[in-house]
Formats: structure tokens, sequence, C-alpha cells
């Protein structure tokens, strides 16, 4: 199967069915772990006063080839470590600790199991001029992608 065939039935399938089994097969790399963010280079860690205005609860409200997806995602510091969670619908919380700042973007990447196989993900909040954060998140080395927004959550009072 070559990658427009895979793409072809990605549309056809549901997100959390068969698409990350199918990047898989389509992505080199996957399979050992070691694949980065797309189109992200040159991050290095960070600490918490360079990430301050992304410390809270977010929700993402993303858009893929499949259709909308929302997430859950809380990015906090833990001692002098910034860390995060992020979780859905049909996953559970899942700890992110590769926190990394590419100019203005705040990269998180992790990897989760799906199928007993390793899934490197990325996601990444932007500000924009308008005030706004946009969000994307790369699966499988950006074979698979999701953007939209992200917006903090109301503290709890």
């Amino acid at each position: 199967m070559n990658f427009v065939e895979g793409f072809q039935m990605i549309r056809t399938m549901s997100f959390s069915s068969g698409v990350l089994a199918l990047l898989l097969a389509l992505a080199p790399g996957v399979a050992s772990g070691h694949v980065g963010l797309a189109g992200v280079q040159g991050g290095g860690k960070v600490a918490p006063a360079d990430v301050q205005r992304f410390i809270g609860d977010w929700t993402l409200a993303l858009q893929g080839p499949d259709g909308p997806g929302t997430f859950d995602l809380s990015v906090k510091v833990e001692g002098e470590k910034v860390v995060a969670e992020i979780s859905s619908k049909d996953r559970p919380k899942q700890a992110i600790t590769d926190v990394s700042l590419n100019k203005e973007t705040l990269v998180l990447s992790y990897t989760f199991p799906h199928e007993g196989n390793p899934v490197d993900a990325a996601v990444s909040l932007t500000p924009e001029k308008d005030g706004k954060v946009a969000a994307r998140i790369d699966f499988a080395g950006g074979a698979y992608t999701m953007s939209g927004t992200a917006t903090r959550k109301a503290p709890v009072k």
C-alpha cells in the first residue's frame, strides 16, 4: 500500500479504530518511538518562567481529516519542571514530561500506546496576535495532524 492509498483509507476510518494502526504502517520510525514533531525544530527545554502564559487548563478544539476532536490539556509546574497531561473522551490522561519552546510555540511531546505499538505525538500551542492560541497535534511524526484553537478554562471557584 502506498501513502495515497493509505490516506484514502484514513478518510473512511474512525480515528480511534484504525487510523493510528495505518499510520504505524506508513510512517517510518514510528515503531522505534523516535519520530518528532513535523516542522518544529530546535526547541529547547524550558524553565517555568519561560512558559508562564501557557500554565493552566485548556480545551483544544481541533479538526482533522476524520472530523473534529476535543482534548483537555493541563500545563503545570511540579517542583522546578514544566509538565503536562492530555486526555480526550477516547483516551485516559497521558503524562507529558518532554516540554520545549520553539520561538513562541510551546511543544509538548509524548508517546502513547496504540494496539501494542508506541505512537509519537506532539502538541503545539502558538499565541496569535489577536490574543487567541492556535493548537495542533501531530501524530506519528506528522502523518496525521489535527489543528484548531486552544481555549483556557475558567479557574474553578
